[in-house]
């Protein structure tokens, strides 16, 4: 059973969720082993299990994680008026906090598959409940004759796509800063959903 309490275990445990964490980005879940990551540590595999009672739970934890402070940091858009800003400010939130958690994106995205049915359900469902919160968003716009689409959950997804898909090439030292990435999403976010001038 995973220790809760003890001197040790705040600086441990987190230590030993990076570590899995650049492991598993970096030569993916399957091809890292306990041990591995006990190295990475610098303490013997078997204190690993004080800490976490396997992979898969290492995996689902780092997963749940990062999608628990997603959700957080979404509760703190401040509230706007009307769809085409909330779509705007959504945009921006969502390349912004994605970009600054490479290797979590990496691993939220990549390593699905290798979540056990149980797992993968409730990950899943947390993803959906995010991407729910846009499909709310261009559904409104729809409603209020802002947004143009056919599909609002087909926009939604190509959407959360697009945006993501920022963390496949983006580089901080690279031709464009975050802002003028964000400012050029958020503008071709709305010309997706046909929203008008």
């Amino acid at each position: 059973m995973a220790r809760k309490t003890g001197s040790h275990s705040k600086i441990t445990g987190p230590r030993i969720r990076t570590a899995a964490l650049t492991l598993f980005a970096r030569h993916g879940y399957a091809a890292v082993s306990m041990r591995q990551i006990a190295k990475e540590v610098g303490v013997q595999a078997g204190a690993l299990y004080l800490y976490t009672q396997d992979k898969q739970s290492l995996l689902f934890d780092l997963m749940k994680s990062h999608m628990d402070e997603l959700f957080e940091a979404l509760e703190q858009l401040p509230p706007v008026d009307d769809p085409s800003s909330e779509l705007d400010a959504f945009a921006r939130f969502h390349i912004a906090f994605h970009i600054e958690r490479p290797e979590a994106v990496f691993v939220a995205y990549m390593e699905l598959r290798n979540l056990e049915p149980e797992n993968f359900t409730k990950i899943e469902e947390m993803r959906r409940r995010y991407e729910a919160r846009l499909e709310d968003i261009v559904k409104r716009g729809v409603e209020a004759g802002a947004f143009t689409v056919a599909d609002s959950k087909l926009a939604t997804m190509a959407l959360i796509a697009m945006l993501t898909g920022v963390n496949t090439w983006y580089r901080a030292d690279g031709r464009m800063s975050q802002q003028e990435v964000a400012d050029i999403y958020a503008q071709m976010a709305m010309n997706a959903v046909g929203a008008s001038v």
